[in-house]
């Protein structure tokens, strides 16, 4: 095949024809036949040459030039594609590095191999712009719903026709009770799409908790135009699922409009997720509130929140316990996943028997340590002190506002209750020591002698020690293990130690030790500061 005018405009022709059946810009046709071409004429000059094809655009006319560059005596390697300064001036009048020369050479005929890998070269480029097109495509579209076509299934996963492409839909993400059958239409939600050497991949979702909210999206105008919005969703896929909103109009009912007229709207996404039943609850910033809501149908006594643990206590009834779990936990698990805390059910009468047990353990310790009797003992417990610190720092009126105390008998409690943390701290700094806590550390200030017996049994016993630990180690904290949040107990957690004052202390230490500057310390915290007003305003605004 030689490239004569009598096959110049059907390049172009071609171009156009392969263009609008791949859904491609022609150009990138164009420029893989210039790329074939060239390759050709390296086969036919010789590889060691820079030989390089244009395609008129207009015409079709495909021109053959042979460059070669000009580089520094150091660099020249091959006299096919380079040239000297020196060489250059017999053809350039005044060389620089860089600067090319093009002459141009015949056009090639091409054999049935070199046509051969031409047109390889071809396809490989087209091929990779249908790719490169699906890509994107499919990647604006990442995270909406789709509908498709059921193609086939391989090793139980649904290979779905979406157009201009393939996508998959795992086993796993898959409602259990479905199966499918070849030209099934199917609305799946576009969990991700990935760059891929065989192409881009397309994995599809049915069980996504996005899936239901894009659904309720398409079901409830209000939704679509931002009035109500979806807070969150948890879902047991096929079983059960719950849906926090909220309405930012205070005429319409976020609940009331996506169950719809008759169960109308709720139904339809109901339908489409195989009879999956949905909880719709109003979403609260208020936590507790969230939650009661979220625990519906179960009624809630009495919720007590930790937030630093993030855990949340929930007290209901004893017949509404079976309720508030559900079926295999479902019911909580669910409302956990919704509120993202973790959830302790008990029931009133559990309750009820735990601060019996708390208030006779405080009893006991205020017998012991004060010595005096049970009856003053569960006086100070009702009043709502739980420790000798209390008792020994709180204010004199405190203790007289008790019925049956009177000014001797409030004195001499809180000097029993200092003299025997006094004795305490005393006993704990002894231990400290003979664990082989050093003064370094013993004289840091902001650390008890409890602290530091806690802290020698740990083997930190220097300030060097005690500057390599991480805040966490100190005050503990959560991590996530295998999906699941898992307690890290810290050294002084006992001593509600905070995380912020566990990282003040340590890098106090740092710099009484010279490892940290204070300078760098001071620009650090005036960074943080200016980073949190910055959030803020962003906030506000």
């Amino acid at each position: 095949m030689a490239i004569t005018s009598a096959n110049q405009l059907e390049l172009l022709q071609t171009a156009e024809a392969v263009a609008r059946e791949k859904l491609i810009d022609p150009e990138l046709v164009v420029q893989a036949m210039e790329e074939s071409l060239a390759r050709a004429a390296k086969s036919r000059y010789g590889a060691d040459m820079d030989i390089r094809v244009h395609i008129d655009r207009k015409t079709g006319r495909a021109s053959f030039t042979r460059v070669r560059t000009v580089v520094a005596d150091e660099e020249f390697e091959n006299h096919h594609s380079q040239l000297t300064v020196e060489q250059a001036k017999a053809h350039l009048t005044d060389p620089q590095i860089g600067n090319e020369l093009r002459e141009e050479v015949p056009p090639v005929e091409l054999g049935r191999i070199a046509a051969q890998s031409a047109k390889q070269v071809i396809l490989q480029k087209v091929r990779e712009a249908e790719r490169d097109r699906q890509y994107e495509e499919f990647r604006d579209r990442a995270g909406t719903i789709i509908n498709g076509v059921v193609r086939r299934e391989e090793y139980g996963n649904i290979i779905v026709d979406i157009g201009r492409g393939e996508g998959i839909l795992r086993r796993n993400e898959k409602i259990g009770r479905e199966s499918y059958r070849p030209n099934d239409r199917i609305r799946c939600f576009i969990k991700d799409v990935r760059r891929e050497a065989r192409g881009p991949q397309v994995f599809l979702s049915r069980t996504a908790p996005e899936f239901m909210a894009e659904l309720f999206k398409m079901e409830v105008p209000e939704i679509y135009d931002g009035i109500i919005e979806i807070k969150a969703v948890a879902r047991d896929p096929g079983s059960r699922a719950k849906i926090a909103v909220i309405s930012y109009d205070g005429s319409i009912d976020p609940v009331g409009a996506c169950v719809g007229m008759r169960g109308s709207r709720v139904q339809a996404v109901v339908n489409e997720l195989q009879g999956e039943k949905i909880d719709i609850i109003p979403w609260n910033e208020d936590q507790a509130t969230f939650l009661v809501n979220a625990l519906q149908p179960a009624e809630v006594s009495k919720v007590v929140i930790d937030e630093d643990a993030g855990r949340i206590e929930v007290v209901v009834p004893d017949e509404q316990l079976s309720l508030a779990i559900g079926r295999r936990g479902q019911n909580v698990r669910l409302a956990s996943q919704l509120t993202g805390l973790d959830i302790d059910i008990m029931t009133e009468s559990d309750e009820a028997a735990r601060r019996q047990a708390e208030f006779a353990l405080r009893t006991k310790l205020f017998m012991d340590e004060l010595d005096v009797d049970e009856m003053m003992a569960q006086l100070l417990v009702a009043e709502g002190f739980t420790d000798l610190e209390e008792v020994a720092y709180v204010e004199l009126d405190e203790l007289l506002s008790i019925d049956g105390f009177d000014a001797d008998t409030a004195s001499e409690l809180q000097a029993r209750a200092r003299d025997r943390l006094e004795a305490i701290s005393t006993a704990a700094l002894e231990s400290a020591r003979a664990l082989g806590a050093e003064d370094s550390l013993i004289n840091f200030e902001g650390l008890t002698p409890q602290m530091l017996e806690a802290l020698a049994k740990d083997d930190v016993k220097t300030l060097e020690d005690f500057a390599t630990c991480a805040d966490w180690e100190l005050a503990g904290g959560w991590t996530m293990a295998d999906g699941q949040r898992v307690k890290d107990d810290g050294v002084l957690e006992p001593f509600e130690m905070s995380l912020e004052e566990a990282q003040r202390l340590i890098m106090t230490a740092r710099v009484m030790l010279g490892w940290v500057d204070p300078a760098d310390l001071e620009k650090d915290e005036a960074e943080e500061a200016e980073s949190e007003d910055d959030s803020e305003a962003e906030a506000q605004a």
